[in-house]
């Protein structure tokens, strides 16, 4: 069966099964892999999207409910969006698997809040996880995005990794082993 779904402001036939998520449409029959899947149960939040300009979770939402639904990815931000430059400015992503999702819900908050308040942004964000913990990173970055002055800053040490032997010696000092006796 052959639907017609307006992802991204085109009009895209698909013809996936109408009970198929549309995730699996997205990733798998149109390609556009930005969208990811983390636990296929709406608990997560890697695979928002928006559907009407709210989130929603593709990982569960059926193509069948989506005849005359605007839908948008990651993918319709361009690349240069303000989020996508705010979270590159705070080094938010660490793996980055969830990142799409986080900047979806993100950019669904700023289109009905320009100036979110903390409270406003953990509400909006609450249902998506972030494994790597970059929370701050997040909330710094969206409020950066919205324009708001004093967004905090929260970057990554920018120092220079130490070479292998000096972190041995670190350990070494710190547990009073040199760490190169006999046998190691």
């Amino acid at each position: 069966m052959t639907s017609t779904l307006d992802i991204n402001g085109k009009a895209v036939a698909v013809k996936a099964d109408p009970q198929t998520p549309l995730l699996w449409v997205l990733r798998d029959e149109l390609g556009l892999t930005g969208t990811k899947f983390g636990c296929g149960m709406a608990q997560c939040g890697a695979c928002t999207v928006h559907v009407n300009g709210e989130p929603m979770r593709s990982c569960v939402t059926p193509i069948a409910a989506l005849a005359g639904a605007r839908i948008a990815t990651i993918e319709s931000l361009g690349g240069q969006h303000p989020l996508q430059q705010a979270w590159v400015k705070h080094d938010v992503p660490q793996c980055g698997y969830c990142q799409s999702g986080q900047i979806m819900s993100a950019a669904a908050l700023l289109a009905q809040t320009k100036s979110p308040s903390d409270e406003d942004i953990d509400n909006a964000m609450s249902g998506n996880i972030c494994r790597c913990g970059t929370y701050q990173r997040i909330r710094a970055a969206i409020k950066d995005a919205a324009g708001l002055t004093g967004a905090p800053m929260v970057a990554a040490d920018a120092a220079k990794p130490a070479a292998s032997n000096e972190v041995d010696d670190e350990i070494a000092a710190a547990s009073g082993s040199t760490g190169r006796e006999k046998g190691q």
